[in-house]
């Protein structure tokens, strides 16, 4: 299956053209909306050698809540000899965080500093999802520390977990979040969407469950996943007592393998955040290949009946004229 890459493949292009050789600065105003509609505006607003890069999210206040605007100003201020930070009143009018490069002043030594520079920016929205995370994960390091996990069972299923009940809530569609719950030795992430055909729902249950096969037959280090229609997971029920949206919940239970380093944590975050667009993504294109191929046979069936018909003279045309009733006409000399 098709993976979607976390970077905003349109910062990343217009970046990579402004700080390479020879770019003549020009003016620029663009706005760019992602999967989940995170909205960016990449523009000049003073002058041309300087781009302010701004970002629209949500459920930004629930992710400032656990610490993203403080994750956002240790990225991107490695670069503060010519990148400025622009966050709440500062920021963007209509946004929420703001970043203005000076390319004049981005003296970037070799290939891989201006590499790492576009990919930081491109991840911006990663990078704010990042916060609450990474703070669940700090929660699951403790927990650990004063009830370790059992090491003898290494896939976590059946362990008791131990938790301190609370749930963190990202609100980032209408209708729809994000909960996180750390545990002693797991993590818990549970997407709610709404399906608007009642056909993605039938292709999701499909879509899921070659997950829960796949890790069955070869890739057993994956995450659990869980499908629950209409039923709310007991990690949550306190939080939605009723489900008046006919939400699906999908759930992923993330194991101290996950967990166990800084790379594999932010890799975690990478897969995990940009699950819900590549799974209505693939539910889409699924449809699309169908009717694709309905209008195929359809398409190979018509010419199947055109072969089939027999070719009339008009002679014979005219002796077959009948009236409604079935009776023929005939022709008097």
């Amino acid at each position: 299956m098709l993976l979607l890459q976390p970077e905003n493949l349109l910062i990343e292009k217009t970046f990579t053209k402004a700080l390479a050789v020879g770019y003549v600065p020009m003016t620029l105003d663009r706005i760019v909306t992602d999967f989940d509609f995170t909205a960016y505006h990449i523009s000049t607003p003073q002058e041309k050698t300087g781009i302010l890069l701004s970002v629209a999210i949500k459920c930004w206040n629930d992710l400032v809540a656990h610490g993203t605007t403080e994750l956002l100003d240790t990225i991107y201020s490695k670069y503060s000899a010519f990148l400025q930070i622009l966050s709440e009143d500062n920021a963007e009018p209509g946004y929420n965080y703001s970043l203005y490069i000076q390319l004049d002043k981005a003296n970037l030594a070799t290939e891989e500093e201006k590499f790492t520079l576009i990919k930081d920016l491109s991840l911006l929205k990663r990078n704010s999802f990042a916060a609450p995370f990474l703070e669940a994960f700090k929660k699951y390091t403790e927990l650990a520390e004063e009830q370790p996990a059992d090491p003898n069972n290494i896939y976590g299923e059946d362990s008791a977990t131990r938790s301190d009940g609370k749930v963190i809530a990202l609100n980032y569609r209408d209708r729809e979040s994000i909960f996180i719950k750390p545990s002693n030795d797991r993590v818990t992430v549970i997407f709610s969407t709404i399906f608007s055909d009642e056909t993605d729902r039938v292709f999701s249950k499909i879509f899921l469950q070659e997950f829960s096969d796949a890790r069955k037959r070869s890739i057993q280090k994956a995450p659990q996943v869980i499908n629950s229609h209409h039923e709310i997971p007991l990690e949550i029920q306190s939080l939605e007592k009723e489900n008046n949206d006919n939400k699906s919940y999908i759930t992923f239970v993330l194991f101290p393998r996950h967990l166990s380093t800084e790379e594999v944590q932010w890799n975690t975050i990478t897969q995990i955040g940009t699950f819900r667009s590549y799974f209505h993504y693939h539910i889409k294109i699924v449809k699309c290949y169908l009717h694709q191929r309905m209008r195929f046979r359809v398409q190979s069936f018509t010419k199947v009946l055109n072969r089939a018909r027999r070719e009339v003279s008009e002679e014979e045309h005219k002796a077959e004229r009948k009236t409604a009733s079935g009776r023929r006409f005939e022709q008097r000399n």
